[in-house]
């Protein structure tokens, strides 16, 4: 009886699952560099909780870019502390890159990063499952050198262009 019960289960289950996997990005290879990055011109609000709950503050710093009709370039986030020292939780400035002409949003704070020597990780996935695969990329690399993933780092996430396309997820930490 369990043998006949495979096909379906397989089907009905464990296809879907590595399907979506699949469409998602969780398959696609992380390419790590030495290279240089910036200058970015961002507007964020600051943060500070859980990693997981950062995406509520993310879609607060859209809706003042809506408010003041200011187009809102790529997601930026700036973590500053490290969320395995403190159980999940981070400090991180949340927002997005913002044109040098442009004005800044009511109730936003303007970031400035200047070019700089980075170490740089990037991947094609969706937003929920880039960072991760961009973290463990980093983490081994730094490792195979004898080093670790030191903060702040700096997240860019540039979406697909299309509602049910996956985006391009950088992620660069200072050299």
């Amino acid at each position: 009886m369990l043998k006949k019960q495979w096909p379906a289960f397989l089907l009905a289950f464990v296809l879907p699952l590595v399907a979506v996997f699949w469409w998602w990005g969780g398959f696609n290879a992380v390419s790590v560099s030495e290279t240089e990055a910036g200058p970015y011109r961002y507007a964020y609000l600051d943060y500070e909780g859980p990693i997981s709950n950062m995406r509520k503050t993310q879609r607060q710093a859209l809706a003042a870019f809506d408010a003041a009709k200011v187009p809102a370039g790529d997601t930026i986030n700036v973590i500053l502390t490290d969320p395995r020292a403190a159980n999940g939780k981070v400090r991180a400035q949340l927002g997005y890159l913002l044109a040098e002409d442009a004005p800044l949003p009511e109730g936003l704070t303007e970031g400035r990063i200047e070019r700089r020597p980075v170490v740089s990780a990037q991947v094609h996935a969706a937003v929920l499952l880039a960072p991760s695969k961009a973290y463990q990329a980093l983490a081994d690399a730094m490792e195979a050198r004898g080093q670790a993933i030191t903060m702040p780092t700096v997240e860019l996430y540039r979406p697909g262009g299309q509602k049910y396309r996956i985006g391009n997820f950088t992620l660069e930490m200072n050299r």
